[in-house]
């Protein structure tokens, strides 16, 4: 109409043009993975590069395909490197190429998974009942799928506060606790739990850290004996925090030891499954985290044992009407209606997000592709690696293991004989450096039980055997000449 000023849209002008420029980039995204293996680990971003990121925000428009050649030449070519068959640094999946292909249909479809009456919902609940099923969890048993294992272990512990206050806390703050709670979880725990304990608006001091044995599992009789203290102190023993792999040394607590305190003491059991709960489908090593069915709460990543891409976590609650009950709020504006969009499920009214990405796609698709024992042989095979690099390193003189390999991560060091341990610490920072700096492999560095070492979390179904092989080697080159130019 005349006087009306033009309406826009960010839909393209020429669908044709797009299409053209969209076909090359899946072409390249191929090869970016099929090629993975033919760069580097790792590398820097030169300085005139990372200028890019520093020009101002964009008035005007680019053409499209200048601005995906900046990201092919400017993101593409300088990952985090996870996808990578030497990356073992930090406990992550290596992405697939049908997740990725989840997350760009996810995108196109554009659903919110707050809830609703459609099928990214109903992918979303699948999913989670796949989750379930796959560590035992009874089926009438709650989930919801989040951004990752920070927010799945706020998502447990939430319910295990509300549930232990003794007063309506969501009502009444937890100033209106009669007594206060405590958790335990061992000294190998996430950082994330303190996070969330204290989000919980509970303190760090309601944390109480339980040392560890020998196998670095929570030691039960100091447990025990912790939870009889603070009884008598007037302390509210509320939940044991247990680890089904540590992000240190992937260290597994007795879960059924736990499960049976738990129940004898009335404690909510709640498992950090991040790292090794789905050990459970695996076939040769399942047994590793047995008793992780009773628990009443388990947080796990399908993006890292399931190498769904980021991000992509679970919660799981054996009480549904408790998992509900922490978060579930009435709104007028999101009323239930008898058909229609609104009559589905309210997925929102199980964690803190109203706006829910759709997540579950990309583990849907995957799992459908491949099949559930394929990702479980996946799982053994890591492990193996694991245990095979383990026994390479205990054969080396100037190799040795810092802790045990329990699952697939091995802390190790290179240890010359005749330096100190300030000085075998700087070594062995050198050679993480050099690694990642030369584009061989990537690992990480931790401290266990006062001790340095490099960490090896073998989590990616790239790796094969000879890239183990290489890794010994060149870690042995690097820290001979180190060792040579200061002796």
């Amino acid at each position: 109409m005349d006087g009306m000023p033009k309406e826009e849209t960010l839909d393209p002008s020429d669908w044709s043009e797009v299409e053209t420029l969209s076909h090359r980039i899946v072409s390249d995204a191929i090869g970016y993975l099929r090629d993975v293996r033919d760069r580097p680990a790792w590398r820097a971003m030169p300085a005139d590069v990372r200028d890019i990121f520093r020009t101002p925000l964009p008035t005007g428009a680019t053409p499209l395909g200048e601005v995906y050649r900046t990201v092919a030449d400017a993101v593409m070519a300088y990952p985090m490197g996870n996808i990578h068959p030497r990356f073992w640094a930090w406990y992550m999946g290596s992405g697939n190429f049908t997740g990725a292909l989840g997350d760009f249909l996810a995108a196109i479809q554009g659903s919110n998974v707050g809830g609703g009456n459609h099928a990214a919902a109903l992918v979303d609940g699948q999913v989670v009942n796949w989750c379930k099923e796959m560590l035992g969890f009874p089926a009438e048993a709650s989930g919801t799928l989040v951004s990752g294992g920070s927010m799945a272990n706020l998502i447990g512990l939430t319910v295990a506060r509300n549930v232990k206050a003794g007063v309506d806390v969501r009502e009444h703050g937890v100033a209106a606790m009669p007594q206060p709670l405590r958790f335990y979880g061992s000294d190998q725990i996430h950082g994330c739990h303190r996070k969330a304990i204290e989000a919980l608006g509970l303190g760090n001091g309601a944390l109480r850290r339980v040392g560890t044995d020998a196998a670095l599992r929570i030691d039960i009789a100091e447990l025990e004996a912790a939870i009889a203290q603070d009884r008598a102190q007037g302390i509210r023993p509320a939940c044991i925090i247990a680890n089904a792999g540590t992000v240190n040394t992937g260290a597994i607590d007795d879960l059924p030891a736990l499960a049976d305190l738990a129940a004898r003491e009335g404690l909510w059991l709640h498992v950090d499954g991040c790292v090794g709960a789905l050990i459970a489908i695996a076939p040769e090593n399942r047994h590793l985290v047995s008793g992780i069915e009773r628990a009443d709460s388990v947080a796990l990543d399908p993006h890292k044992l399931l190498h769904a891409p980021f991000e992509a976590g679970c919660a799981l609650v054996r009480n549904a009407a408790a998992h509900r009950g922490a978060f579930a709020t009435t709104a007028e504006y999101l009323e239930t209606a008898p058909r229609g969009l609104a009559a589905g499920v309210w997925l929102h009214d199980y964690g803190l997000q109203t706006s829910r990405g759709f997540r579950a796609l990309k583990v849907w698709m995957a799992l459908k592709e491949h099949g559930v024992a394929k990702f479980g042989r996946l799982i053994d095979q890591a492990i193996a690696q694991a245990r095979h690099l383990a026994q390479r390193i205990e054969a080396e003189p100037m190799l040795e293991l810092v802790a045990p390999t329990f699952v697939n991560i091995v802390c190790f060091r290179y240890r010359p004989h005749d330096a100190d341990a300030p000085r075998r610490k700087e070594i062995n920072v050198e050679i993480m450096l050099r690694l990642q700096e030369q584009g061989i492999a990537v690992v990480s560095d931790t401290t266990v039980h006062g001790e340095h070492c490099l960490r090896a979390a073998i989590a990616n179904h790239r790796t094969r055997h000879e890239d183990l092989e290489l890794f010994v080697r060149e870690v042995i080159r690097i820290g001979d000449h180190l060792h040579a130019a200061t002796s």
